[in-house]
């Protein structure tokens, strides 16, 4: 009987590779949304938003307050780094909606729009960073894994042969022992009796013990 093979550790299925938009998607993240946030404020600038008093201090009220609530929950005693965080951005988009919604220019906008897009892919790169870490540590612990169930698979291959071995030549040493005992029984003028008068080893059958 053929015995099972197993694939080599080197020679493994790799992983399927993500497609490009899928790791090219996170990296436009920031920059997407800072100019959705001015060109939206761009829009509302064109209606009605330019060198509105009421309009600024509503996105200025609204930025104040969240830049708050990201302070209260950094300094928290249970501490929540997400939800500052998401505080922070918060208190930053509505700051640049405000500005690029109350000024009649592009210059100061932009400028803002910028500076926002640069902090934004500072801010990402940390996570970028702590996620690439933990992929590593996932593949390589994968792989450890598998050279673990690999070196096991390798070891009881070879205790399953090392039996079937056994066994056979087991096998066959006791047809060979049959097939001598039929030999010897067929020889003309054989007497089990007079062997054994004679001094010589009385053989048996096998695990039965039966004298020839």
């Amino acid at each position: 009987m053929k015995p099972p093979t197993y694939t080599p550790p080197g020679t493994t299925t790799p992983l399927v590779q993500r497609h490009w938009i899928a790791t090219a998607a996170p990296k436009t993240a920031p920059a997407l949304a800072t100019t959705t946030v001015l060109a939206l404020a761009r829009i509302w600038n064109a209606n009605g938003a330019e060198h509105s008093i009421g309009d600024a201090s509503v996105m200025g009220a609204l930025a104040i307050g969240a830049a708050f609530a990201g302070n209260a929950l950094a300094r928290g005693q249970s501490g929540e780094p997400t939800a500052a965080a998401i505080g922070f951005t918060a208190a930053g988009t509505f700051a640049l909606a405000g500005v690029a919604a109350y000024t009649d220019g592009l210059p100061l906008p932009l400028l803002l729009w910028g500076i926002a897009t640069v902090l934004g892919y500072v801010a990402a790169a940390r996570h970028w960073r702590t996620d690439h870490r933990e992929h590593i540590a996932y593949d390589r612990a994968t792989e450890a894994r598998r050279e673990t169930q690999h070196h096991v698979e390798t070891v009881e291959l070879i205790r399953a042969r090392a039996q079937v071995e056994t066994a056979l030549a087991g096998g066959e040493y006791t047809a060979a022992l049959a097939a001598a005992l039929t030999a010897r029984a067929a020889l003309p003028g054989y007497d089990p009796a007079t062997l054994t008068k004679s001094g010589l080893p009385e053989l048996t059958t096998g695990s039965e013990g039966t004298s020839l």
